[in-house]
C-alpha cells in the first residue's frame, strides 16, 4: 500500500518557496506521492455556505504539478479536476505534458463537481455533466494513445487529428471519487481507481457495491485501485496508525494524510505531523 499526502491547498499560501520545502520534505520523509483538489472559480460571498467552501484558496493542478516534476520524483495525482466544465483535448494535453515531464508519475483523478456556480462561469453544462464525463474519458484515452485520432460522439468530433506529444503512460490511469450508486457503476465501468472521502468503517457499503458491479461490467474487482483517506484533524496519532491498518486489511493500494484542518498556521506545522505520522509507520 503507497502512504502519501494530501497538498494543503487550502492553508499552504502563495509562498513558492514554502511549497519547494513542503514538497521536498514530503519527498525526504519517504511518502509516495502528493494528490491535490482543484476548484477553478471562487464564488463570492452572496453565494450559500456550502459553495462559499471553494473560496478558500486552490493552485491551479496542472500548474502546480508543473512546478512540482522539477522539484521532486514524487507521483502526482489530483482528487479531483472537475473534467466536465473544462475542455476535453486541453486536460489531454495538459495531463500528458505533467505526465512526459514526470517520467510516468500522473493519476489524473477526474469527477463531475458539485459547484453550478463554477460551470457557469465557465460556460459549460452542469446538467450533462455525468454524461459528458464518460466520453471525455473515452476521448482522452483515444488521445493518450494514438498521434492521430477520429472520433464522433454526442460531444466531441475529432476527425483526424491528436495532440504531440504523447505521455509515457498510454493511457494515464484515471481515478474517480463517489459513493452515489451512478458513481460506482461508473468507476466499475471506466476507472482505474476510486478514491473514497468515508472513513474506513464507512467505506464498506460502498466498496462492497462497487466490486460488485466491477464483476457485473466484467472486470476484476482487484483491478481498480482504492485510495483511502486519513485526516489529522480527526483523532491522535494512535487513531491514525490504526485506521492505516484498517485500509490496508480493506485491501486499499493507497493512503493520502491530509493535514489540513487541523490548525496548523505554517508550513513547517504540517511537516512536522507527516514527520510524526510517517516515523510512526516505520518499523
Amino acid at each position: 500500500m503507497q502512504i502519501g499526502v494530501t497538498f494543503p491547498q487550502t492553508e499552504i499560501g502563495t509562498d513558492p518557496l514554502a511549497i519547494r520545502d513542503y514538497a521536498q520534505a514530503v519527498q525526504e520523509l519517504g511518502y509516495s506521492h502528493i494528490m491535490t483538489y482543484e476548484h477553478t472559480i471562487s464564488p463570492g460571498p452572496s453565494h450559500s455556505k456550502k459553495v462559499a467552501y471553494s473560496q478558500q484558496m486552490f493552485h491551479e493542478p496542472f500548474v502546480l504539478f508543473g512546478y512540482l516534476a522539477a522539484l521532486t520524483q514524487l507521483e502526482l495525482a489530483t482528487a479531483v479536476v472537475i473534467l466536465p466544465q473544462r475542455q476535453t483535448a486541453l486536460v489531454a494535453k495538459q495531463a500528458a505534458e505533467v505526465d512526459l515531464l514526470t517520467g510516468g508519475r500522473l493519476r489524473l483523478g477526474v469527477g463531475v463537481g458539485w459547484n453550478q456556480v463554477e460551470y457557469d462561469v465557465l460556460g459549460m453544462n452542469f446538467h450533462t455533466r455525468g454524461r459528458l464525463i464518460e466520453e471525455q474519458i473515452e476521448v482522452m484515452r483515444l488521445l493518450w494513445s494514438q498521434l492521430s485520432v477520429t472520433f464522433k460522439g454526442q460531444f466531441h468530433t475529432i476527425a483526424d487529428a491528436g495532440i504531440n506529444p504523447l505521455p509515457v503512460q498510454r493511457p494515464i490511469p484515471i481515478w474517480m471519487g463517489g459513493t452515489a450508486d451512478v458513481a460506482l457503476r461508473r468507476i466499475a465501468r471506466l476507472g482505474d481507481g476510486w478514491f473514497p472521502e468515508e472513513s474506513p468503517d464507512e467505506v464498506r457499503e460502498p466498496l462492497e457495491r462497487l466490486r460488485r458491479y466491477a464483476q457485473e461490467a466484467g472486470r476484476d474487482p482487484a483491478a481498480i485501485g482504492i485510495e483511502g483517506r486519513i485526516y489529522t484533524r480527526n483523532g491522535n496519532l494512535d487513531q491514525w496508525i490504526q485506521q492505516t491498518a484498517k485500509w490496508r486489511e480493506l485491501g486499499a493500494t493507497h493512503v493520502s494524510f491530509n493535514t489540513m484542518g487541523a490548525g496548523f498556521t505554517s508550513v513547517n506545522e504540517h511537516i512536522a505531523t507527516l514527520r510524526r505520522y510517517k516515523e510512526a509507520l516505520t518499523p
